[in-house]
């Protein structure tokens, strides 16, 4: 049986909740009342200020009783090493990839999880679960040595998911975005995920959970159109792995 257990929030709030409000029961119930170590990479933001951005999240989460230790980069690969959980930040994919490769934490990160350790990941931080970052809603603002990520998941995750034709606007919808990806990468299916939900997996089960319903988009074969389909609240995906 496989020891992976993640937890990949779509978003750090909900409409108008305080930042991480709606995840905290989650995260709760998913680490349990264990004392835990959580490694926390902060490496998604932009403006380097991993403090401020580490203790924001500490502050978000005090309610818990779990020790939260911020990443910096010459301190990353031992926390990472010594920790009990991995807790993964939003901001910019394209950033935090590039930081996980430039310090070498990639295939620390992507063992540590195959052999138990768990995983809290939210916006940027879920992204890099699946094979790649194409998926992603953020801008390139730096170039990471690959677009490959953790490839803990088997198929793409989009974040934020939000698709609506606006009157007057010419460009891409987020659905036309994604059937371009699934033209150039036939085969990967991609789940779409709205603020306020996310995947849990345990024990080889994968579900959705959330109030709003996400979207699943697939191919069938290489020939034909893409297909998307709803996903509902506590729906097993466990047929994506």
């Amino acid at each position: 049986m496989s020891l992976i257990r993640i937890v990949a929030f779509s978003s750090s709030r909900s409409g108008n909740a305080e930042y991480l409000e709606t995840n905290l029961p989650v995260i709760k119930n998913f680490l349990g009342s264990k004392a835990t170590n959580i490694a926390f990479i902060p490496f998604a933001t932009a403006d380097n200020k991993y403090e401020e951005y580490g203790l924001h999240v500490m502050d978000s989460l005090k309610d818990l009783s779990y020790k939260i230790e911020i990443a910096f980069p010459q301190t990353a690969k031992s926390l990472i090493d010594n920790c009990d959980t991995i807790m993964v930040g939003g901001g910019n994919t394209f950033k935090l990839l590039h930081d996980i490769y430039d310090l070498n934490l990639l295939e620390l990160i992507r063992d540590k999880v195959n052999n138990g350790v768990p995983y809290i990941g939210w916006s940027a931080g879920s992204n890099i679960l699946g094979p790649t970052i194409g998926t992603t809603n953020d801008m390139p603002i730096i170039e990471p040595k690959s677009f490959n990520a953790l490839g803990l998941f088997p198929f793409q995750i989009n974040p934020h998911y939000f698709n609506k034709k606006m009157e007057g606007f010419n460009g891409e919808t987020r659905d036309e975005r994604l059937e371009e990806f699934l033209q150039m990468n036939p085969g990967i299916p991609i789940v779409a995920l709205p603020e306020g939900t996310g995947l849990q997996l345990e024990n080889n089960l994968l579900k959705y959970f959330g109030k709003e319903q996400g979207a699943l988009f697939y191919n069938q074969n290489e020939e034909t159109n893409f297909i998307k389909r709803e996903i509902k609240d506590d729906e097993n995906l466990s047929f994506l792995l």
